[in-house]
Parts: structure tokens; sequence; C-alpha cells
């Protein structure tokens, strides 16, 4: 097992950038790191980094070695799952992309009663408020509301994400309600870097685009909606974001009769991946907690969004 550990150890340093981040990622000191790798490029006979005092770089032949060891080391996790591996559920180890506040709200109990029930298996879950391409950014399954879809990898929608534009209670006595989308051009608007400053309605007549007057643009939608709560301007929001504080009267709806363009929360999986028991296992476990209802409407009592 010395060369899967040395094949680990390169693979993980690849993707965090440096021997020292590979090392906390892992939970060993630099130097195994280092050692590790250095006994790999002795077996293979190659440099798989430049080394310098600034940053590590890849070499050509590291490069190139991604996906084969990649390969190898999904092999080997779909080999040592026989039956008795299975009957404590699925093992190895998944790297998922999920979305930042929408994760901790909420995804942290689904991936923790996933994890619950298939002890062998570890995570690494990343928070990225963006849309990423799984297959080029070494991740098994990415969560998003915002992806496109991407070569080579799967698109498995899993639930409405509706959103809605609110505002606080003081922004809109001393600023007055917008009737209209058009009307948000005389409005401070707090706009997320993801969707940018247009905005687009539906409407029974058509879609009706507006592109706003970003007050404060951020990629942290938290932020944006602390900040509107606070009078700041007026937020697009995810309906499960704003419904509390709607409900406790220190936000209201803005624009109630023009509905914000639909998104769905997707997961986007490389085709290459999606044999992988680890990856089917979760994808069932998000469909299970997300579909057709998602689990913030089951407790509410609500309905999804159409």
């Amino acid at each position: 097992m010395d060369t899967i550990d040395n094949i680990r150890a390169f693979l993980v340093a690849a993707r965090c950038g440096s021997f020292s981040a590979a090392a906390r990622t892992i939970g060993v000191a630099p130097s195994v790191i280092t050692k590790r790798i250095g006994r790999l490029e002795d077996q293979m006979k190659v440099k798989l980094f430049v080394r310098s005092t600034r940053r590590l770089q890849l070499t050509e032949a590291g490069s190139l070695a991604i996906p084969r060891y990649s390969e190898i080391l999904r092999d080997l996790e779909r080999a040592m799952q026989g039956e008795e591996a299975m009957g404590a559920g699925v093992a190895g180890h998944l790297r998922v992309k999920v979305p930042r506040t929408f994760s901790s709200l909420h995804l942290s109990e689904i991936f923790g009663e996933f994890q619950n029930r298939n002890p062998n298996l570890t995570l690494e879950i990343v928070l990225v408020d963006r849309s990423v391409d799984p297959a080029e950014e070494g991740f098994d399954i990415a969560l998003g509301a915002l992806s496109p879809s991407y070569w080579n990898v799967h698109d498995q929608p899993l639930c409405p994400y509706p959103r809605m534009c609110c505002a606080a209670p003081d922004y809109i006595r001393s600023r007055g309600a917008p009737l209209h989308p058009r009307d948000l051009l005389e409005h401070d608007c707090l706009t997320f870097h993801a969707i940018g400053t247009t905005w687009s309605f539906t409407t029974p007549q058509g879609p009706v685009v507006v592109e706003v007057h970003s007050k404060t643009s951020s990629n942290d939608t938290q932020l944006l909606f602390d900040m509107c709560r606070r009078g700041q301007g007026i937020a697009v929001v995810a309906r499960y974001l704003a419904r509390e504080a709607i409900r406790e009267g220190k936000l209201v709806e803005v624009l109630p009769d023009f509905a914000i363009s639909e998104l769905w929360l997707k997961a986007l999986v490389p085709l290459n991946r999606m044999r992988k028991p680890a990856v089917q296992a979760l994808l069932a476990w998000l469909r299970e907690n997300l579909e057709p209802q998602p689990v913030w409407d089951r407790d509410d009592g609500e309905a999804p969004a159409s």
C-alpha cells in the first residue's frame, strides 16, 4: 500500500498547490508528503513537480500522470468494496463542491447523516459560491443552482431553487416600493457576483430583463442577505433564506407579482465517475432528501415552487 499512499500524496499536493496544504488535508507532517512524492518520482523515474521557494508547479509528466493515477485510485476503491464492506455502506473518498450559505443551513445535516450511514467513507466538502466544471477541478460531485452544462459531465436536477426580491421595511419607507422591475433602475441593489447586475423576471406577457444599479456586490450570499436586512438595498435571495425574516417582519417581498426566473439545484458529475459506488450512493441520498420536495419545505409544510 506504500505506492497507493505515494500516489494519493501526489494527487492531493497537485490539487492543493503545496506540500504543507496537502499534509494538512491528509493529516500528516509535510516531511511525509515530501518523502512519499520523492519515492513516487524514484519509482516512475520522472520529476512530477518543479519545486521553488515561492510555489509548486507540475511538470509535463506530472500533469499527464494526474488522470492516470486518479483512475488507479478509483479502480482500487471499487475493487475493495466487497460484500462485507457494502454491509457498512460504501467506502472510499468523495470530493464534493457545494454552495456556501445553502450548505451551512441545510446540507451539513444531509451530509452528516450520509456519513453516519457510510462510516467507511471519507468526505472532502469544498464551499465555493461559483459554478465549477467538476471534471476540470477534480470533484466527484459539484452542487449548485447556477451551474451550466459541461462537456463529459452528467447533470442531475434535484429540486427547484426559488428566489425572490426583498428589502428591509426601513428601506421601503425611505425609498418607496418598486411597482415594476424597471423601477429598480432608481433603487440601490445588492448583487451576487455569479448573477451580476442583469436581473430577469417572468410575467404572463413574457420575460422582463433589467440592468440594475449595484450599490454593493459580493460573492457571498449571506453577506448580501445581512446587508439587505439592515436596509442597504434590494436583493435577490433564495426563498428559503428570506422566509423566516419575512415572517418576523425584518424583510418584505418586493415585486411579488413579478417572479424571478427559476433556477434548479443540480448535481454535476463527471461521466467517468458516474459508476463509482460512493457517487451513486450520494446521488441517491440527495434525491431522497431533495426530490420532489426539499427538506426545508417539508419541515415548513410548503410545496416547492414550480
